[in-house]
């Protein structure tokens, strides 16, 4: 009898040194449990195929059908990379897409063989409904602190330079592999899917000690087309905030050098500038092209502060009564600048710990 595991809380998972996700490449794409390997026992078509059959022909042909597609695969992954240097000691945890029976051909196979697979009971939709709990359904455990500041005041260099100081962060833009802003985009680099988000983002969340303040850039509850959950976007609302603030010629000097790449795609720069609101007006957008065809970033960035991104954080900030803790007021930002900026911040969360964590 192959054992099942029925949790698959960070506790449950940290007990298996390998898991096995054997359902199709585009299952696995669209989202998994962070650290599986893929060994599919159907690929994307032969998955289609049976599916096909299935509903239009036979269950009988199509489940024929698809175990010898499965024995196969399966063949073929014994002789793998994975599996072929596999110990006797391996235990995998093995799931499909209902821990039915494409986990359940490769565990009893694996068990075959004299391994101790474990069966993940429900497959993925388990542990799709254990992130849903934890993101949508539950009251935050943890607390943050909000990195604040106009765009353009290094909050990304910053809220990495932390760790160095004992500091915890989460680093939302980087799990939504977008910066943030309209110019976010990340080239060559799309955004995971908002599963695939969702169970990075609680991977990481898991792994800090929710007994400490962790921070975060503040952000809106959208970064790039991936939506912030709702435990995590209520944590965000309840949090103090430390702002950073620096002059607008430094800012528009730090944009023009961490943009370049965009910067460097003169059609993605335009299409960037396309999304931008029509109100802005047309003879502003159009001195805007032609500021970025000349490559005159610095003004560019100045000039896309003064009109758009300050207005918008200083109507956003009227609005916001999340207590401030303190200000940390940069004149430039170079790579000393933001090195004393989060020896400055680290002060401030260690001070006020205490306060943070005294609803927990």
């Amino acid at each position: 009898m192959i054992p099942t595991l029925d949790i698959v809380d960070r506790a449950a998972l940290k007990g298996f040194a390998t898991i096995l996700d054997v359902r199709s490449p585009a299952e696995f794409a669209e989202d998994h449990i962070p650290g599986a390997i893929n060994l599919p026992v159907l690929n994307n078509a032969e998955r289609a195929e049976v599916g096909t059959i299935y509903v239009q022909q036979s269950r009988m042909l199509a489940r024929r059908i698809g175990a010898a597609h499965v024995a196969r695969n399966i063949a073929a992954h014994l002789e793998g990379p994975v599996l072929s240097e596999a110990s006797g000691a391996f235990a995998p945890l093995v799931y499909c897409w209902r821990g039915g029976q494409r986990s359940g051909a490769m565990a009893s196979v694996l068990s075959q063989v004299g391994w101790r697979p474990t069966l993940l009971a429900g497959g993925y939709k388990t542990y799709r409904r254990h992130v849903t709990a934890a993101l949508y359904d539950a009251e935050p455990g943890f607390r943050f602190v909000l990195l604040d500041g106009h765009t353009g005041t290094a909050k990304t260099e910053i809220l990495g330079r932390l760790a160095a100081h004992g500091v915890q962060t989460l680093d939302l833009e980087g799990l939504a592999a977008h910066r943030g802003s309209l110019f976010g985009a990340l080239p060559g680099q799309p955004q995971p899917s908002q599963r695939m988000f969702e169970s990075h983002l609680l991977s990481a969340i898991e792994a800090l000690d929710w007994r400490r303040a962790i921070v975060v850039e503040a952000e809106s509850s959208k970064i790039g087309e991936r939506f912030l959950p709702t435990t995590v976007w209520k944590a965000m609302l309840a949090a103090p905030r430390i702002t950073l603030e620096a002059p607008r010629e430094a800012r528009a000097s730090y944009l023009a050098h961490a943009y370049a790449d965009i910067a460097a795609d003169p059609a993605a720069l335009h299409a960037t500038l396309d999304r931008l609101p029509r109100t802005l007006g047309r003879k502003r957008l159009e001195s805007w092209r032609v500021l970025a065809d000349a490559g005159e970033l610095e003004t560019l960035a100045a000039s896309l502060i003064e009109t758009h991104y300050d207005p918008a954080y200083t109507r956003s900030s009227r609005k916001d009564e999340r207590v401030r803790l303190g200000v940390v007021e940069m004149a430039v930002l170079g790579e000393a600048d933001q090195a004393r900026a989060a020896r400055a911040v680290a002060d401030m969360v260690g001070a006020v710990a205490g306060m943070v964590l005294a609803s927990c």
